[in-house]
């Protein structure tokens, strides 16, 4: 049996619907709670499929001591990335294989230059049909997708672009075959986005106001349905290329 490894970095930010996902695609899973001290692996086996998830921490934080984890995790990324073994970065974990691909990682800035700007709710994100990409089989052109983030990333030398937003122009990328980075999250189901709005409340507030933990609620009753089976979809189609 393969084994995905996934590295955790919240309580309220795990693989969600993709445990099951990789269950049902005959996966062992291996969650590792690194922000709880559990160790970040120095090396996986080939056949591995190393899943990075989010985290409020960033890029940036790399150097900052209780952070430290973030460059062991940079540092096993880029020996998947040399070795062309399977690799899956949601959200923070997008951002560190960027950042291991050699791509600029940065805080995402609203129009007055000092003014920070974050992609925080539901929005549309635009696959890149054209590049007939096997991940994005079965996919439309657009959907909404659940978005947390305050950073973004350019797209790494020689990735392949896979999706973009409004607010980013980068939100999906494919290194190689078996190597993928999503900045939005496919992967939560209704139980995980109320843990999110629970568990990151004030950052919701300090990305869209005080209403901003209703309106997601009221925006996840609107698309949800629709959602789950797209994100769903290229869950299991990423999975799967992993596996080749």
């Amino acid at each position: 049996m393969r084994r995905a490894v996934v590295l955790t970095h919240a309580d309220f930010e795990g693989p969600g619907r993709l445990a099951d996902i990789l269950a049902e695609e005959g996966y062992e899973l291996d969650e590792r709670a690194i922000h709880r001290g559990d160790h970040v692996p120095a090396e996986l086996e080939p056949s591995a499929l190393l899943v990075v998830m989010g985290g409020s921490m960033g890029v940036a934080d790399r150097d900052r001591p209780e952070h430290a984890f973030l460059a062991q995790e940079i540092a096993l990324l880029e020996s998947r990335i040399r070795d062309r073994a399977p690799a899956l970065g949601i959200c923070l974990g997008a951002q560190l294989l960027a950042h291991a691909a050699k791509a600029r990682v940065f805080a995402m800035r609203a129009r007055q230059p000092e003014a920070a700007h974050y992609e925080v709710g539901w929005a549309d994100v635009h696959f890149d049909r054209a590049s007939a990409v096997p991940v994005l089989d079965g996919l439309p052109g657009v959907a909404p997708m659940l978005h947390w983030h305050g950073d973004a990333f350019e797209l790494p030398p020689g990735a392949r672009r896979l999706a973009w937003s409004a607010a980013c122009a980068q939100q999906a990328f494919q290194i190689h075959d078996r190597l993928f980075g999503l900045q939005f999250h496919a992967e939560v189901g209704l139980a995980e986005i109320e843990q999110f709005l629970r568990g990151d409340a004030d950052f919701v507030v300090t990305a869209n106001g005080p209403g901003g933990v209703e309106r997601i609620r009221r925006d996840t009753e609107r698309v949800f349905a629709e959602f789950r089976a797209i994100g769903e979809r290229l869950l299991r189609n990423i999975v799967r290329a992993c596996a080749k």
